[in-house]
């Protein structure tokens, strides 16, 4: 155990190293700023040599942007079917919704991006009155599907872990049921919740085939929720096999690499934050 604990670290590391070697090619060997890295929106790297410009602001804009707005679609439905499982009608919700949570995590990527391509995307050309329904929208309702089970699983946890102690004395003072569970339970659990957040939202920000299938991958950014757009995977996932190894384009593509596996750093760090603030508060 401890050599598969070893490999684990090492092979992160490696990694890291890797990423870090080919993503830093962009500033050291193409001699580009990470200012014009991350707030140019001119992208036109050169595929022979250097000289073009590399700006990632749309891709980094469109995948905020994106994560954000499913994030907000989730999170309500996550916390409610949390809330369900554990205080509404548990048996029901260990009986029928755990195993539909459990089913939605089990769906493949790519399932979530046909039927949003097939389903979804010509949904929302008819209804909104659109030529097309490739947009930030479609996106990010693909996304809130896909990161439901999770918030929903680490919340229901986090409020399955609420001592009985704080029920018991919420009743006793006279509150509601809707009272104790809005008042007392959830800002209880708020660390585990926002934990469940955080990971969701670190899923959000990597998912690249579902989301490239239905936002159009236009390079603009996005005026509003009906306008396609463009983010870091799908560029990532479109264009690096049709780059030269080493050329300005390719280490472009490898430093969007980079970035995201900052992004998921400082994702760990923060759910270590919150964890560490929950057990200081308990």
């Amino acid at each position: 155990m401890t050599l598969a604990g070893v490999f684990i670290i090492l092979l992160t590391l490696s990694i890291g190293a890797f990423l870090f070697y080919r993503g830093s090619a962009t500033f050291f060997t193409d001699k580009h700023s990470v200012a014009e890295f991350l707030f140019s929106a001119v992208w036109r790297p050169a595929e022979q040599g250097s000289g073009g410009m590399v700006g990632a602001a749309i891709f980094i804009i469109g995948s905020i942007v994106i994560s954000g707005l499913a994030l907000l679609i989730a999170l309500p439905f996550s916390v409610a079917a949390a809330v369900f499982m554990t205080e509404i009608s548990p048996s029901l919700g260990k009986r029928f919704l755990q195993p539909a949570i459990e089913i939605f995590v089990g769906i493949p990527s790519v399932v979530y991006g046909w039927v949003g391509l097939t389903v979804l995307v010509p949904w929302i050309a008819r209804t909104f009155s659109r030529p097309y329904g490739y947009s930030v929208l479609a996106g990010a309702i693909v996304l809130a599907v896909m990161i439901f089970p999770t918030i929903t699983s680490v919340a229901a946890d986090a409020l399955g872990s609420v001592p009985c102690e704080y029920r018991e004395a919420s009743y006793g003072l006279g509150s509601t049921r809707w009272q104790c569970i809005c008042r007392v339970e959830i800002r209880a659990a708020a660390p585990g919740i926002l934990t469940g957040v955080v990971l969701g939202l670190a899923r959000a920000f990597g998912e690249a085939l579902a989301v490239a299938m239905v936002i159009g991958k236009m390079q603009a950014f996005p005026k509003s929720v009906l306008s396609p757009t463009t983010n870091l995977t799908a560029e990532i996932t479109a264009d690096m096999g049709n780059t030269t190894s080493g050329s300005e384009w390719n280490n472009a593509l490898w430093t969007m690499a980079l970035f995201l596996l900052i992004m998921s750093f400082l994702f760990i760090l923060l759910i270590r934050a919150i964890g560490k603030m929950g057990a200081e508060k308990e």
